[in-house]
């Protein structure tokens, strides 16, 4: 009696259809982050509804808003919302100097004389205290000089908390459109709020001692 076997052979798949599983997974991950239409009013964002009084005001726009999930704003009428506006506002300036010190100084550039300080937390240690000194006298003179009552200085009047023109630098502003001037206001409040993140997380990874895998050029 003849036994004949039989032996399946096992072709090995071709690459493009091995493959395709995979890219079939990445296009279904891909699509989790895809924006998708609000196709009705009840689940779009609607600032001036759902965010409350100041959902106009600058710096709430897309994508999120007015943004205040902590409720700091609740029930603060338009004095006190004025004065937390100055406070960002302010707060994002120092942080836009900060963040540009931080980079120049790491990057090797000193003033004449300051050439053997170092750059972020362990120059603190390192400067002399005349330079404290000085520091200290020079935030005092802006403090002074940037005053918020109107008519300090040549009968100026700022137009908004933050406006410290004095009556001396304009650079066209007063020329400009008052949507020209709501644009320009809002870059640069969106431009601090970059920055306090940014210096925030220099001074972070500045304490854990891995800026240079962050910043490769230091000098």
């Amino acid at each position: 009696m003849a036994i004949t076997v039989e032996t399946v052979s096992k072709e090995r798949p071709h690459p493009i259809v091995r493959a395709e599983p995979f890219f079939l997974s990445l296009l279904v991950g891909a699509s989790a982050f895809a924006p998708v239409t609000q196709t009705t009013s009840s689940t779009a964002l609607n600032v001036e509804t759902a965010k409350g009084p100041y959902g106009s005001e600058i710096g709430a726009q897309a994508p999120l808003g007015f943004f205040d999930p902590f409720g700091i704003t609740s029930g603060a009428d338009q004095e006190k919302f004025d004065h937390y506006r100055w406070v960002e506002l302010k707060h994002g300036r120092i942080a836009m100097l900060a963040v540009v010190g931080y980079l120049v100084t790491y990057a090797g550039i000193r003033f004449p004389g300051a050439g053997d300080i170092p750059s972020g937390f362990a120059a603190l240690d390192a400067l002399p205290g005349q330079v404290v000194a000085q520091m200290g006298f020079t935030f005092f003179l802006m403090e002074a000089a940037n005053s918020k009552a109107p008519g300090t200085y040549n009968g100026f009047e700022p137009e908004f908390m933050g406006d410290f023109r004095n009556g001396a630098l304009d650079f066209g502003w007063d020329k400009q459109s008052d949507e020209w001037k709501r644009k320009k206001r809002a870059i640069e409040l969106n431009n601090g709020r970059a920055a306090q993140m940014g210096i925030l997380g220099l001074m972070v990874h500045d304490k854990l001692g891995n800026l240079p895998d962050i910043l490769p050029w230091q000098s």
